[in-house]
């Protein structure tokens, strides 16, 4: 039978573009969450905007919320990035949904504890992003470097790194990822994986599903350049580049690509995890959507999205169908899902929400979330239910990475009518603290 999850804050909510979200400290054995408070939950319009970070005891269940900004913007694509530097001190990240040019941090003052912040600095864009705002944010420290990325949506609306080589001190502007023309809103999602020793995994998309039907490609960065999967350099060095177009790189999904007699397009980003040398990911997409063609006002098939499985096993992509993603959740964001999860200690499990169980095949009244194991590579999987007869959607689940001995996931419940409007809790359900190896 489900569970009961831990409430371990009463009102946040995060996009998927910032990383890591979540992660478990393995000094104390704590988890820390940062997420987004709403104006519609607890503490109203005097607490919506505040970027915070929770932190729960994974031995007694106790939980304490800490502010890192009070009320910058109630958006949930201010969600914070963490980052646990070598000295035991956290750095955190966040900034605005481009209505401003800044990216913010603050490091905490003492190691392994969140209670206490030095001052909030700023990274300014204004100049080289030509004032169009900067958006999210993406830690990852390279130990054969002694180096921290920060990857932003910045210039051009691109994928644009910030450097640091003091852990977070001070940062340098360290040139641009991808660029191309801009079509609708912005270019590339890109989702990363750092394996904090030498190497940045990444998938990226073309631009916005809802302005283009998306492509996903895959590379690295290593040793200061940009690869495909296959290794051949596609630009270099990354830091000052002036970006390439991501179609250089290795195509992880294809849109138009026939799967169990299911057209799919418009791909998006989802999650993207890896282990030694290998990789999974997990997509997003339409499914039989014919683009750009209405019908009585109408476009078709919108509201059938599903979620892919990719696994990379150090030369090559396999691609396979993970479970049905339903119909759009918001009405104005045609492919938002309720998303999911790789396990970063354990590549053939996946959680995912969804309204329509992956057991059955039936739509729930509610997303649920769901835990999905593979045999073989992501060919076929068994499904447990982790959430069932919810009153309230359960939505974009995370397992924070951080210590192999421990294992969570996160999501957050409730209501959400837009990325501005929510009234949504953060969650968290402990499996004993012990990952048991998947057989």
């Amino acid at each position: 039978m489900p569970r009961t999850p831990l409430t371990i804050n009463d009102n946040g909510a995060w996009c998927w573009f910032q990383d890591e979200r979540a992660l478990v400290d393995p000094a104390n054995k704590t988890l820390l969450v940062g997420s987004v408070a709403a104006s519609e939950g607890p503490g109203g319009e005097g607490r919506g905007g505040n970027i915070e970070v929770a932190v729960l005891d994974l031995a007694t269940g106790q939980s304490k919320i800490h502010v890192l900004h009070q009320r910058l913007e109630p958006d949930d694509h201010d969600a914070p990035a963490l980052l646990i530097r070598p000295d035991g001190r956290y750095l955190a990240m966040y900034a605005k949904h481009k209505t401003d040019n800044y990216s913010r941090w603050r490091i905490s003052i003492r190691p392994h504890d969140a209670s206490e912040w030095g001052p909030e600095q700023c990274f300014d864009w204004t100049r080289l992003a030509g004032g169009r705002g900067a958006t999210y944010s993406n830690l990852h420290r390279l130990d054969a470097e002694s180096r921290v990325y920060n990857f932003v949506r910045a210039i051009n609306d691109d994928p644009t790194l910030m450097v640091s080589d003091d852990d977070g001190g001070t940062w340098h502007f360290g040139g641009k990822l991808f660029t191309r023309p801009k079509i609708g809103y912005v270019n590339g999602y890109t989702r990363y994986f750092g394996n904090g020793t030498n190497r940045i995994d990444l998938i990226t998309t073309d631009h916005h599903p809802r302005d283009y039907n998306n492509s996903i490609y895959h590379g690295y960065i290593q040793d200061g350049a940009l690869h495909d999967a296959q290794g051949t350099v596609v630009s270099k060095p990354v830091p000052g580049s002036p970006g390439v177009n991501q179609d250089t790189l290795t195509t992880v999904f294809e849109a138009g690509v026939a799967m169990g007699g299911d057209v799919l397009t418009h791909g998006w980003t989802v999650d993207l995890r890896g282990e030694g040398t290998q990789l999974a990911a997990i997509l997003s997409c339409r499914a039989n959507d014919v683009n750009g063609v209405l019908q009585h006002g109408q476009a078709l098939d919108v509201d059938d999205h599903r979620l892919l499985y990719a696994r990379f096993d150090g030369t090559g992509w396999e691609l396979h169908p993970l479970a049905a993603a339903g119909p759009a959740l918001l009405p104005h964001e045609q492919d938002y899902t309720g998303l999911g999860a790789v396990d970063p200690h354990d590549l053939d499990r996946v959680y995912i929400s969804t309204p329509v169980s992956p057991l059955t095949g039936e739509t729930t009244p509610h997303y649920e979330v769901y835990c999905g194991r593979t045999r073989d590579a992501g060919a076929s999987w068994e499904w447990t239910a982790v959430t069932a007869g919810s009153a309230v959607d359960n939505l974009r689940p995370i397992v924070p990475p951080g210590d192999a001995s421990v294992h969570a996931v996160c999501w957050f419940r409730g209501s959400m009518r837009s990325s501005q409007a929510y009234r949504t809790e953060v969650v968290v359900l402990r499996d004993g603290d012990t990952v048991t190896p998947n057989p």
